[in-house]
């Protein structure tokens, strides 16, 4: 038996922290190569953490809910295996944590001088890295503006949102410095009323910093239109059974809608984008997020990568067993990454439209409405008529700074038009 350090797992590209869910393995307590001792949570993905070899718990530094950088040793563990425990030592020794030393005191004491009140910082520049550490930490624009800058301009670095979060985030409660003017806001005092009380579980609270991180960064619009689906559906219809046989995959509405997107996409670029300062991103890869429910009623949004280069049965079998592993809560973190645009199917609900909120830092967001049978005038050769045909609305919501109207509605109405136009003699 050997006494060995076990430190924070990595557990995704770019992922440099987790929180702690659960120890299931107390101290003292002995376990098996491969058992699960610890839940671990990083962004909206928990993960289990697996038993390097047998042994025995000796002694846990952090307790659950504790916030953990990678690579902090987390527990002390004696291990049975020898082999694994002298590599695991000495990896250890190269990954060790190094503390601040005292001639950077300055430096903090600096941001927490003044921790009662501040000065916006106009300048405020949200580069991906910042933009990324300060959603992983719930941090608003609006306190990121509250934070001095020490870059060009009074950008902020990384260095400075380090410090920052190492002081305890002094200015998360402090009052802007006030300014002449013959505004000011009052001191509302609402009546919250009472009732039962139900504390947020921490995805739901993740979700309500994420909301308002979003809301508050991009200058929302929402434009409208409606789409005559009886093709698609008269097809689907005639095809699902089939096509479950030969590809051993459910066809549903959501791979035909992200066919139609990534097209769209193809056709109008600027949308698959991101700003970057006064830099506007466009991405070389189109990754269609598509909000799911979890079997708690919280949303995640599981991407399909590279989904312009997927045909119909690799999209079915993608958005399938993304689905499959959101309902099961097996999602990692590599499935919710790297989405480039977000689609949330709101009538699967009921619900006729929506008007979406951006998934940051993406550009655009596409709801689609429930498939509804309405009595629509078609316009024939011959004259119109009256025809029942099955109409769907479409709403995407879209950051004003990156897209312009006239961009919103071109590409909004692509999609529809290629959602119209689909082959009903179209082969698998």
């Amino acid at each position: 038996m050997v006494q060995t350090e076990f430190k924070m797992p990595k557990m995704g590209e770019s992922i440099t922290e987790g929180t702690i869910i659960n120890w299931l393995v107390n101290e003292g307590d002995s376990f098996e190569a491969g058992d699960i001792i610890l839940e671990v949570a990083t962004d909206k993905v928990d993960n289990e953490v697996p038993a390097p070899a047998s042994g025995k718990m000796l002694k846990q530094n952090y307790k659950a809910k504790d916030v953990v950088a990678v690579g902090e040793v987390i527990a002390v563990l004696e291990l049975s295996d020898v082999e694994h425990t002298s590599k695991t030592s000495k990896s250890s020794k190269t990954t060790i944590v190094e503390h601040k030393n005292a001639s950077e005191a300055p430096k903090a004491q600096k941001q927490v001088s003044n921790a009662t009140a501040f000065k916006v910082n106009e300048n405020v520049f949200i580069s991906p890295l910042i933009d990324s550490i300060a959603r992983k930490n719930h941090i608003s624009y609006e306190e990121l503006a509250r934070i001095p800058g020490t870059g060009k301009d009074g950008r902020l670095r990384k260095s400075d949102l380090s410090e920052y979060l190492k002081n305890g985030r002094p200015f998360q409660f402090a009052q802007a410095v006030p300014e002449i003017s013959g505004f000011k806001i009052p001191d509302l005092k609402f009546d919250k009323g009472k009732g039962k009380i139900v504390e947020m579980d921490r995805m739901r609270q993740m979700i309500a910093d994420h909301m308002v991180f979003s809301a508050s960064t991009a200058p929302h619009v929402t434009a409208y239109v409606e789409a005559d689906l009886t093709d698609m559906v008269s097809w689907r219809n005639k095809n699902k059974e089939a096509f479950q046989k030969k590809y051993n995959e459910k066809l549903t509405f959501t791979p035909l809608f992200i066919e139609c997107i990534a097209k769209a996409i193809k056709d109008f670029p600027m949308i698959n984008s991101t700003l970057d300062g006064t830099n506007i991103i466009v991405k070389d890869e189109i990754n269609i997020g598509m909000a799911t429910a979890l079997p708690s009623g919280n949303l995640i949004v599981p991407v399909v990568k590279n989904a312009a280069k997927k045909n119909l049965n690799e999209l079915a079998s993608a958005t399938n067993e993304l689905v499959v592993k959101a309902r099961d809560n097996k999602l990692k973190a590599d499935d919710t990454k790297g989405s480039t645009f977000t689609i949330s199917n709101v009538g699967t609900f009921g619900s006729l439209m929506g008007t979406p909120i951006i998934n940051q830092p993406e550009a655009a967001i596409l709801a689609t409405g429930i498939i509804k049978k309405r009595a629509e005038v078609m316009e024939r050769e011959d004259g119109d008529t009256i025809e029942i045909r099955q109409m769907m609305y479409l709403s995407l919501s879209f950051d004003h700074r990156i897209v312009d109207g006239y961009l919103a509605g071109s590409f909004l109405k692509r999609i529809a038009d290629y959602m119209e136009q689909f082959d009903v003699e179209r082969k698998f």
